[in-house]
């Protein structure tokens, strides 16, 4: 009867370490109870940084920085950095730093930033270059002490045909191809406004 016993001892031990490494283990700084971190190494947000979203006043969310950042292009085209909570609203700028490169390539652009007199973005101490579309860098430091962070896109001001924004910040599901905009053709834009700007 030994034998009998060992064995069903060892099948009820290899029974219990199979269920115990299948339980979910507690995950660290887990307050949502959803198995993911809230914040810390490994947080994620309630975000999905693969879905396109407008930004709150209608620009392109950069998810690259914490916090994000809406880049918009203002009616004077100039461009206002905006750093978002997770609900998508303004947080006070604290530290945060910005410059754009943009334009023709043999001769570009450099923007700077200052905080806006609201407290809760930067905008550009110029206007843009003259222009629909161009390539531009933008450049972010969230600290003194964090390396930048630098986005570079085509800064498409033409008006998306199938959505509410301008191309830079549209939110449809269209292929990119090789910076060139989306998969629709650029040539259909011919019914949009394409001027350029006073400064």
């Amino acid at each position: 009867m030994k034998p009998t016993i060992t064995r069903n001892a060892i099948i009820i031990a290899l029974s219990l370490a199979v269920i115990g490494c299948n339980e979910k283990q507690p995950v660290a700084h887990d307050q949502e109870s959803d198995g993911k971190p809230d914040h810390g190494p490994g947080a994620h947000h309630d975000h999905d940084h693969g879905q396109k979203t407008a930004g709150p006043n209608g620009g392109r969310i950069i998810t690259s920085v914490e916090p994000h950042a809406e880049f918009l292009v203002t009616d004077e085209y100039k461009v206002r950095i905006t750093f978002l909570d997770d609900h998508n609203k303004a947080v006070t700028v604290s530290g945060q730093t910005a410059e754009i490169v943009c334009g023709d390539r043999s001769n570009p652009t450099t923007l700077s930033f200052a905080v806006d007199a609201d407290g809760n973005s930067l905008l550009s101490t110029a206007a843009l270059p003259e222009g629909d579309k161009y390539p531009l860098i933008l450049t972010i430091k969230t600290s003194s002490t964090e390396a930048p962070v630098r986005e570079k896109f085509t800064l498409d001001l033409s008006d998306c045909p199938t959505c509410d924004y301008r191309e830079y910040a549209c939110t449809c599901d269209h292929s990119h191809h090789g910076g060139h905009g989306h998969g629709h053709g650029h040539g259909d834009h011919d019914d949009h406004d394409h001027h350029d700007h006073d400064h």
